[in-house]
């Protein structure tokens, strides 16, 4: 008797707590997942990488943000705080000597407010500035926060006016790229569009020459220059640029006091070729005196007054 509990025990079948596992498994696992939701699937595949491109065009709607950037030096740093560069923290050697240009980079600091101030070793501001002199302070400025193309656009037609943007082409001082902002500024522009690689960014020299109006004055960056200024023709704005040797004189061009994105190049080189044939017109500027160019701000400028005389 107990041979035969022995082979009646190695039969298969349901066991005593079992907790019907084998009825739960004869019922199925549920209707299949849609392909996009299965692992490995190619339509898997698919959405994620579409998720990605996704992702990556919400980044690039942003604008962007720039790099930190560090001021170094006694001269430099106070002026950069005279000009209202905006800065998160002044970095101060230990036992330094205590001038006149340190008290007043400390006094400039604690007058503006919301900038950390640290006390460091000069091993770790050599460190921090790869070796350069920084006699003792160094300035920390926060990346800047760059805009869309399109949101330039957007802010004009908020305020119930027509575009009035520059876009600048090959120019690579930040000292230009800030006399046009505070061009645009002070003609009622709605800001200022910079290609994303080999042109000036938003440095602390822009911000100072900018003198403050870089606070009120967009600037957006293009990941491809070409490409904004052709969505900006396909949303009825004018394009034009500067050239020395235009079809047309500034003063014959009568679609100014409307939408307009005014295109500048280099002083040395102009426009480039592609941002030249992407121009509705090419527009040279008189120059009685004969001068063979001017650098973008000053041209910028000259534009943007002529444009702001049509439209008040």
């Amino acid at each position: 008797m107990a041979a035969n509990n022995r082979r009646m025990s190695g039969k298969k079948g349901a066991q005593v707590g079992s907790g019907g596992q084998r009825r739960r498994g004869l019922e199925g696992k549920g209707p299949t997942p849609p392909a996009e939701m299965r692992k490995g699937h190619a339509k898997q595949r698919a959405a994620q990488a579409k998720a990605r491109r996704a992702q990556g065009r919400t980044t690039q709607r942003r604008g962007g943000r720039s790099a930190s950037e560090l001021v170094v030096g006694r001269n430099p740093l106070v002026e950069a705080l005279r000009g209202g560069v905006p800065a998160s923290t002044l970095y101060v050697q230990q036992f330094i000597d205590n001038d006149e240009r340190v008290r007043e980079a400390l006094q400039l600091a604690a007058e503006r407010g919301g900038i950390n101030l640290m006390e460091a070793p000069r091993p770790e501001l050599d460190r921090m500035t790869n070796g350069l002199n920084h006699q003792g302070l160094v300035l920390q400025v926060p990346p800047y926060e760059y805009a869309h193309p399109e949101d330039l656009v957007a802010a004009a037609h908020d305020e119930g006016e027509d575009p009035l943007i520059v876009a600048l082409d090959g120019v690579t001082d930040p000292r230009n790229l800030g006399a046009v902002v505070r061009s645009v500024s002070a003609f009622g522009g709605h800001g200022v569009l910079v290609p994303e690689r080999r042109a000036a960014g938003m440095t602390a020299g822009a911000w100072k020459t900018s003198a403050g109006t870089a606070a009120r004055t967009p600037v957006a960056r293009a990941t491809n220059l070409t490409r904004a200024l052709e969505a900006y023709k396909k949303a009825g704005i004018l394009v034009v640029g500067l050239a020395a040797d235009g079809e047309a004189e500034l003063g014959d061009v009568e679609a100014l006091d409307g939408p307009v994105v005014i295109v500048v190049g280099s002083e040395g080189k102009g426009l480039s070729r592609l941002v030249g044939e992407t121009c509705d017109v090419r527009v040279r500027i008189p120059m009685p005196g004969g001068a063979e160019s001017l650098n973008a701000g000053v041209a910028a400028g000259i534009v943007l007054y002529e444009a702001a005389r049509r439209r008040s």
